[in-house]
């Protein structure tokens, strides 16, 4: 919401199973309408999308429904708990012909959005190394409905990670993860993970994530450098520096192709939280007028989720996993 506000957003009306809740965001936000359900949010033609944040096992039956009835919508990540209720949800919108995206919002993170436009302006050559690093104390028990979740860390942190490599740097052939937990955690799901990611060619990825820090802030860092045969781009993603509050994110490029000699350091303005959430619905909204599919689609996102569920795959057998095998369900995700 407060991104809407920022991006001057027409929020028609909200719906939640606690109708208080619901009334007390609509007061603070201006919100004309409070749904009584929610069949009478998709019955009013006054609603063109929308915009789901519920938890991963109940968004499918929703976003069924919406296609159903005719509404566009941004999803929540991850789509679903299930990869086959993923796909179903995009069968779903194509059968209907509406727009569906998903809010992976780090695409539209300062750090991430310009270290896309450096690489494609051709300013790091031929790409070769994504590197994010995560190392601060997050507690994900803080989340109630988390503290059973046996798929916890790749399914709702590093999701993002691995959906901003996707978004620089395609498509990886095969993945390698591992997860761990910290001794005494109370949730039951991984809280530090790896994950190795191999792209054709000779580009690679790496997504290391520790959420158990045990020393103060002033040693915590989230990081994220990217490498190819011209040049660099390296920075921070200063959402996750001060959470929730956060700071604005950093970056520094060098390309040979510019100055074999210097280091740009340029100012970026907005951070991940709220900014980037203007970004996911400013997208899926351009798609809806220009009559195209939004770059974050929820077809687009199948791929990130089967990096996801092939993550959950590697962990449990201890092997690499290729994107296809959970495309194709032949396999069973252990888990998941």
């Amino acid at each position: 919401m407060p991104a809407y506000r920022m991006g001057g957003l027409n929020v028609v009306g909200i719906y939640d199973v606690n109708r208080e809740k619901a009334a007390a965001l609509a007061a603070k936000f201006g919100i004309g309408k409070v749904y009584g359900s929610f069949d009478e949010l998709l019955a009013d033609p006054a609603v063109r999308v929308a915009d789901f944040a519920v938890p991963a096992k109940v968004q499918p039956q929703l976003a069924v429904q919406a296609a159903a009835a005719g509404k566009h919508m941004l999803c929540q990540k991850p789509l679903a708990e299930h990869y086959e209720d993923a796909v179903r949800i995009a069968e779903a919108c194509a059968e209907a012909g509406v727009k569906a995206a998903v809010n992976q919002q780090m695409r539209w993170s300062p750090g991430i959005r310009a270290s896309h436009t450096i690489i494609r302006r051709g300013w790091l050559g031929e790409l070769l190394q994504a590197t994010i690093a995560v190392n601060v104390k997050q507690e994900f028990a803080n989340w109630t409905w988390l503290r059973d979740m046996p798929t916890l860390e790749f399914m709702y942190h590093s999701i993002h990670y691995i959906d901003a490599i996707r978004f620089l740097f395609g498509d990886p052939e095969y993945i390698y993860a591992d997860g761990a937990r910290f001794p005494g955690q109370q949730c039951v799901g991984e809280t530090r993970t790896l994950l190795h990611m191999r792209f054709p060619g000779e580009a690679r990825g790496l997504i290391h994530d520790n959420h158990n820090h045990i020393a103060g802030e002033d040693d915590w860092y989230a990081t994220f450098r990217f490498e190819g045969t011209e040049g660099i781009v390296k920075g921070t993603n200063g959402s996750l520096y001060n959470y929730p509050t956060g700071r604005e994110d950093t970056l520094s490029y060098y390309s040979k192709r510019i100055d074999p000699d210097y280091w740009f350091t340029p100012r970026l303005h907005g951070k991940w939280f709220p900014h980037a959430f203007m970004g996911t619905m400013g997208e899926l909204l351009r798609a809806i007028e220009e009559e195209r599919e939004p770059e974050n689609s929820v077809a687009d996102n199948l791929k990130t989720l089967q990096i996801v569920f092939g993550a959950y795959l590697s962990m449990s057998e201890n092997r690499p996993v290729a994107l296809q095998e959970i495309a194709s369900g032949a396999v069973a995700v252990k888990g998941a």
